[in-house]
């Protein structure tokens, strides 16, 4: 398992240090820094602190996903997932939560929230040019990555 080195400060009450749960985890969950439970109503979505910051290493980012328990259970994703913590960000980190269940959640402080999983980053040189070059799919959108050729179809 490869390991970097990730700087990360305290900067509310409650707040609690992220650790991975089992020697193979890919994300480290992370907790509502709360002073007080709030309640997220169905539909509802809301900024969660977690009262930490992060110094995440130059060529990486700090993506923020949805716990599958809360998914599964109570509905509850993030609105912008996966959420990115760029390596110059040294502001707290919150998470936008929504809440697409039918019951409004009570979210308690130190509850586990979301997982945050560290990748690199490869930034792209763009060129623009007048013309691409030719594919099969060419420009068709959503939904053309599923099709085949109708001779490849089985009619049975």
């Amino acid at each position: 398992m490869n390991h970097i080195d990730v700087r990360v400060q305290v900067v509310r009450s409650g707040a609690v240090v992220p650790r991975y749960m089992s020697d193979c985890a890919a994300g480290m969950d992370l907790h509502a820094a709360l002073d007080a439970p709030v309640r997220v109503k169905p539909g509802q979505r809301m900024l969660i602190p977690t009262g930490l910051a992060f110094a995440i290493p130059e060529g990486y980012e700090g993506q923020i996903r949805p716990r599958s328990g809360l998914a599964l259970r109570h509905g509850i994703s993030l609105v912008n997932s996966p959420g990115t913590i760029d390596a110059d960000y040294r502001g707290e980190v919150g998470v936008i939560l929504i809440n697409h269940g039918e019951d409004t959640l009570t979210l308690q402080p130190g509850d586990r929230i979301a997982q945050m999983v560290l990748s690199k980053v490869v930034q792209g040189r763009l060129r623009q040019v007048d013309f691409l070059d030719e594919t099969r799919r060419g420009s068709g959108g959503f939904g053309h990555t599923g099709w085949r050729d109708e001779e490849e179809i089985d009619h049975e």
